[in-house]
């Protein structure tokens, strides 16, 4: 793996971090969405991550001593909605009301989207903290060369 490929590691950690900041932010902007397209309230999206790398040490040991390893890092693989139960609020004036006054509401919990927006903030500082490492490591590579 050449050095500055190494960056890419840090960088699909960014990238993924920032989707997932994205998505916690769809979420609590539809908190109050009773209808969507496909006919209900809106479901809560989470964000499902991979690692990318050989499962085996030595298979990518030997890719690593070859022509060049592809390096480890995170990716996004998909987007899933919550499956956990709407929460029925009793608003009989509602125009998504049932029969009884009830309306289904989207199952968004503020403080799980808080959490993972923070989760994910500190987990993008890191990479933002790794890339900057790196990248100071070249320039004081490139000053030894001098």
């Amino acid at each position: 793996m050449s050095f500055m490929s190494s960056l890419n590691i840090p960088a699909s950690g960014m990238s993924a971090q920032k989707l997932r900041l994205d998505v916690v932010s769809d979420n609590i902007a539809n908190q109050e969405t009773t209808r969507t397209e496909s006919g209900g309230p809106y479901r809560r999206k989470m964000v499902v991550m991979q690692s990318v790398q050989d499962k085996k040490f030595k298979k990518a040991l030997q890719s690593a001593s070859a022509n060049g390893a592809r390096p480890g890092g995170v990716k996004a693989t998909m987007i899933l909605d919550d499956q956990t139960e709407l929460n029925p609020v009793y608003d009989p004036e509602h125009p998504d009301a049932n029969e009884n006054g009830y309306v289904l509401m989207p199952n968004i919990d503020m403080v799980k989207e808080t959490v993972d927006s923070m989760s994910a903030s500190r987990a993008y500082e890191a990479n933002v903290t790794a890339f900057n490492a790196m990248k100071l490591m070249m320039q004081k590579a490139l000053e030894i060369g001098k």
